[in-house]
């Protein structure tokens, strides 16, 4: 025994000047492998931290078309939308060119049919509704409604059940004071109306076709307003809604009668001064003679009405 231990100790000392290595304890039945450190791979941990990219802090929500873009991207173009960080609003692309506004068959206000230039725009795809006008209340930008109630609705305003119908009872100060707070500014005139009806001059958002039950809110004296959007076979060339029925529209301009007669050919923004302001589309109670893309009327600035309401616009930089 004692010669085995010797003889074991000297095999061991012979090993180690050698360079040998030892061997690994194995369990019964199993050879024992020599270690070689050289074939193992390191696990590296990265010491830099990856780049961190922002995140929007809100949840698009989905618009058709779906195309979402950033402002002034090469892309842009008729089909594209974005989304307002501040209301939830989708608004589409019109992109800059000329257009035939007014009309030489209808009344004086709409003389003569003229050709504007525009620069590129972003218009509201829908009228502002409830829920969103009353953000801009809770956040102190915009004072509430004149009144509550609708033409048939108790607590219109108020009502979650119409949070998603336009806005109502709105004065020209507010309505421009919501757009602001929202990033945006009311559509000129011109804007509106190259919004609703495109470049091929048609009497309506959606075509020359007659105005029929399915495709707008309109001609009903005893109604009232639905929820925005509901109407999408009415939609304008851009893609806009409810552009004619449900609720009229604030504009910005001023309203002069014979105003085409002198306007500018690109980018008119109306008479500096007046007593009205420029109201266009139609309502749930007009009839079809008041839907028509180029019809406009007057209204004092500090009315408000059951069948006004408004939308937004943003001017391409």
């Amino acid at each position: 025994m004692r010669k085995f231990k010797l003889a074991f100790t000297q095999s061991v000392i012979f090993c180690l000047l050698l360079g040998c290595s030892p061997l690994k304890p194995t369990s019964a039945g199993e050879i024992a492998q020599p270690t070689d450190n050289s074939t193992q791979k390191p696990v590296v941990t990265p010491t830099e931290k990856p780049t961190r990219t922002s995140t929007p802090t809100t949840t698009p929500i989905p618009v058709t078309p779906t195309v979402t873009l950033l402002l002034g991207t090469p892309e842009t173009g008729i089909g594209s939308t974005r989304l307002s960080e501040k209301d939830g609003m989708a608004l589409l692309y019109v992109p800059a060119g000329p257009f035939q506004m007014g009309s030489d068959k209808s009344s004086k206000n709409v003389y003569p049919l003229h050709t504007i230039y525009l620069d590129a725009f972003w218009i509201d795809q829908t009228e502002i509704t409830n829920a969103m006008y009353a953000k801009c209340v809770t956040d102190g930008a915009c004072l509430a409604p004149k009144e509550v109630n609708s033409h048939n609705r108790l607590n219109y305003f108020t009502d979650e059940r119409y949070a998603e119908y336009p806005v109502l009872f709105v004065p020209w100060n507010e309505a421009s004071a919501y757009c602001r707070w929202a990033g945006r500014e009311l559509p000129t005139e011109a804007q509106w109306e190259k919004a609703a009806r495109g470049t091929d001059g048609r009497l309506y958002p959606w075509g020359d076709q007659a105005p029929s039950k399915e495709l707008l809110n309109f001609d009903t004296p005893l109604g009232d307003t639905k929820k925005v959007g509901v109407y999408p076979a009415g939609a304008s060339p851009y893609g806009a809604l409810d552009m004619a029925g449900n609720a009229r529209e604030w504009v910005a301009d001023w309203y002069e009668e014979e105003y085409y007669l002198t306007s500018p050919e690109k980018n008119p923004t109306g008479p500096q001064y007046g007593y009205e302001r420029v109201i266009r589309g139609g309502s749930w109670g007009d009839d079809m003679s008041q839907i028509r893309t180029f019809v406009r009327r007057g209204l004092s600035p500090i009315e408000v009405s059951n069948a006004l309401s408004f939308r937004c616009a943003l001017v391409e930089e």
